[in-house]
């Protein structure tokens, strides 16, 4: 098992810090200012297009040549089920009638793509030092061919059963995703969400019984988080939440409104969003339907429409209808330089 300071030989960094990658409220700006900083940038891919994962691979080459982290997707892409969304849109049916939108124009794919070999064809020619997957791992041609690489492959875990498989599945290192972490949950061997555990205890299990680093993540803000991390074994942390405010992150207005207000101290799981379990801060839609309701379809499906009703309230000024992720515990937030936060989080504690 890796010792704390042995975090460089995994990550190829200065700083145990690893930036979570947010899909849609980042691109490679923060990532480039982690990486400059001494942490791990890392750069969301899911939804993004082949054509543009290499243009933001080129422009992070182009301005550091620091290690940094390429984070896919790996559910399985179910098949788009009309009488799933026809529940599912009876159900939003006044909010429809609210923003007159029409639902039997809305599209029936999603942009959430599972990493496939046609992503690794365009990633091949970087060779890239480091990729994290979210929802378990590719099957096993795929990811023994980016093993190849010589990449090092690092994957969520939300129970102790799950490190487990990812340990006998040849990760490189487990990033344990605390219950208190905001945004997707990882998990991919249950989707009861009533297996999922705090962080501290988590990292305290994995660390005991499963021989690959662990990485901490979820309400970590601050110093003292890293270090309580580093003490109960992790190797490193990761932190999303507290980059949200950050100038290099492209975290919408109304989300940046949110993360500062009161709001931000009461978050919830929900599935309303995309169909998984995902931590944000709790706001109309989840309020008045059950946050974890049954009617919403499979993942991705369910942002669908949930986009499209989005986009109409954003555009009066509101986010009712907005995935607003963020873990439970927003203190660390400050609308301070990446690299800045950075190293503060990595600086020594009273």
């Amino acid at each position: 098992m890796m010792n704390q300071g042995d975090f460089r030989q995994l990550l190829g960094t200065d700083l145990p810090i690893i930036q979570a990658p947010m899909a849609g409220v980042q691109g490679s700006a923060l990532t480039i200012a982690v990486c400059e900083a001494g942490g791990l940038g890392s750069l969301p891919c899911a939804m993004l297009g082949m054509d543009d994962i290499v243009a933001e691979i080129n422009t992070i080459k182009r301005a550091t040549d620091r290690p940094f982290n390429l984070n896919f997707f790996c559910h399985k892409q179910p098949d788009y089920h009309k009488k799933q969304h026809q529940a599912w849109h009876t159900l939003l049916a006044p909010y429809f009638a609210e923003f007159g939108i029409n639902p039997h124009q809305l599209a029936t794919r999603s942009n959430r793509r599972p990493f496939s070999h046609d992503m690794a064809d365009a990633i091949e020619p970087f060779r890239p030092e480091i990729i994290s997957f979210h929802f378990g791992l590719p099957e096993p041609t795929l990811l023994a061919r980016v093993k190849g690489w010589g990449t090092r492959i690092l994957s969520s875990a939300t129970t102790l059963a799950e490190a487990r498989w990812l340990a006998a599945h040849g990760v490189d290192g487990i990033i344990a995703q605390g219950l208190e972490a905001g945004g997707h949950r990882g998990m991919f061997l249950s989707d009861d969400v009533s297996t999922q555990v705090g962080l501290f205890p988590l990292v305290r299990q994995i660390v005991e019984e499963v021989p690959v680093p662990v990485i901490a993540a979820g309400g970590i803000a601050d110093t003292r988080g890293v270090q309580a991390a580093l003490m109960l074994g992790a190797s490193a942390v990761q932190v999303g939440t507290a980059y949200l405010l950050c100038p290099e992150a492209n975290t919408s207005a109304l989300h940046r409104q949110a993360l500062k207000a009161e709001s931000a101290e009461l978050t919830a799981l929900t599935r309303l969003f995309s169909g998984r379990p995902a931590r944000g801060i709790v706001n109309r839609v989840m309020r008045e339907l059950d946050c974890l309701h049954p009617a919403a379809p499979d993942f991705p499906y369910a942002s669908i429409a949930m986009t499209a009703l989005r986009t109409a309230a954003e555009q009066q000024g509101t986010a009712d209808f907005s995935p607003l992720w963020c873990g439970q515990n927003a203190s660390g937030c400050r609308e301070i330089a990446a690299g800045e936060l950075t190293r503060q989080l990595a600086a020594a504690g009273p």
